[in-house]
């Protein structure tokens, strides 16, 4: 049973892997045994992720690329495998929201920055398709790889003023839907995809929305834990399970489907 979630020998890479969730998951791989290529916005950041990997004797490597220049993700690609020969596990981690494409309870949609919408649109979609689509080549040529996108709970259940946010993750839970079969029918069904949808997390983005600087709940912090039926947020360690699980072979015959880490928000009601 053990080997049904080995990842001995695998080798993955984490987009946004600088990240608060992202640097998570690549620690979690490396606990599995993958070798973690950590990828981030500069060497830099991406080398302190590296750095802890290797202090708890877990393989890894940083690279720096922009998720929207494919030219900067084709420059990874050829590094990964001029370095490794292969690739198993791509992780599209990287995401966020940006300020603009919020509506604050004072304004309205109509005063929405275009430029801001489509800031967080791309960062979300674009930044997962484009990775996709370099990487999944190394796949498609392999007839093996496991691809894992993130969404949100915000894409089934979408939430008050996170507009462009909730409509770009709604975009992931399709895209990897359509990724999960075109793979499956063109190129085999040893290459699967999936996404995970966290619930909410603690992180630098939403830090000041959810909490105040004494550590108590704002207003919208104490709403979501009230929508939340195991009243509290989910710490990164909990996505590990998950992780493991679609990313090795206890989940092969598993494609195109998103699995909610939420503590039970996407099920609550009144």
């Amino acid at each position: 049973m053990d080997n049904l979630f080995n990842l001995k020998g695998k080798v993955a890479l984490v987009t946004g892997g600088s990240g608060v969730l992202g640097g998570q998951m690549g620690e979690v791989l490396a606990k599995a045994g993958a070798t973690a290529v950590i990828m981030g916005s500069t060497l830099a950041k991406a080398d302190i992720v590296v750095n802890k990997i290797k202090a708890n004797g877990g393989e890894a490597f940083a690279v720096a690329a922009n998720v929207l220049d494919k030219p900067s993700l084709e420059k990874v690609k050829d590094l990964i495998l001029e370095k490794y020969g292969r690739l198993d596990i791509l992780i599209n981690a990287a995401g966020g929201n940006v300020p603009g494409a919020t509506i604050a309870p004072d304004n309205t949609i109509f005063n929405m920055p275009t430029v801001d919408l489509e800031k967080v649109l791309d960062l979300n979609i674009i930044g997962t398709i484009l990775p996709t689509q370099v990487f999944s080549e190394i796949f498609a040529n392999q007839k093996q790889g496991v691809i894992i996108n993130i969404s949100s709970a915000t894409a089934q259940r979408p939430l008050t003023r996170v507009v462009g946010y909730s409509a770009s993750k709604a975009a992931i839970d399709n895209f990897t839907k359509w990724m999960a079969v075109e793979m499956a029918t063109k190129f085999g069904e040893g290459i699967r995809v999936n996404a995970i949808a966290p619930g909410f997390f603690i992180g630098e983005q939403n830090r000041a929305l959810l909490l105040e600087p004494d550590g108590g709940l704002t207003a919208r912090g104490k709403k979501i834990i009230e929508q939340t039926p195991m009243r509290r947020f989910g710490n990164p360690e909990d996505l590990g399970g998950t992780l493991i699980w679609l990313c090795s072979d206890a989940s092969k015959f598993i494609t195109g489907i998103i699995v909610n880490v939420d503590g039970g928000f996407g099920v609550s009601s009144i």
